[in-house]
């Protein structure tokens, strides 16, 4: 397989049948996009994350968000034990109420794909979530911390 420089650009020739290139089209356009090729492009993108998502060891960013309906506070608690067991993998979290006692959660999370999935499963245990899903991307946030001075003692052969 050929490696494209990521300012280049490469030619791909497909072969559809007639009604899925129709409804291609129709997606093309309610989304108002300016060619076949940027959806096809992003289609591709969703499918190489979804595969990462099951490759050992590859680290990706994404967003977990969860449905549930609080209970007395015993829903929190279990979220915040569980989330608490994967503090280097989540980097942020957001809240808000929704109607009928239930409420929307969405944490941005980074790390290896074993531990995102395990993350998801755990939280999948916990009895009022009613909706969860991992969108994730092989994109990754930047260092949020530099460490320039425990790295520079290792480089001089000092331990912190």
């Amino acid at each position: 397989m050929k490696s494209v420089p990521p300012a280049s650009l490469a030619r791909l020739s497909i072969s559809l049948p007639g009604d899925l290139l129709d409804e291609l089209d129709d997606m093309v356009a309610e989304r108002g996009l300016p060619s076949r090729s940027q959806l096809i492009a992003e289609l591709v993108r969703h499918a190489l994350a979804e595969h990462s998502e099951v490759t050992p060891g590859a680290v990706l960013a994404g967003t977990i968000t969860l449905i549930y309906r609080a209970d007395r506070g015993q829903t929190r608690q279990d979220l915040t034990r569980t989330q608490s067991a994967y503090l280097k993998e989540i980097i942020s979290s957001q809240h808000v109420f929704l109607e009928d006692d239930q409420s929307l959660e969405v944490l941005l999370v980074q790390g290896p794909s074993e531990r995102l999935k395990a993350l998801c499963d755990d939280l999948r245990k916990i009895r009022r979530v009613k909706q969860l899903r991992l969108v994730t991307t092989r994109a990754l946030l930047p260092p949020l911390h530099a460490q320039s001075g425990a790295a520079d003692r290792r480089k001089k052969g000092k331990q912190p």
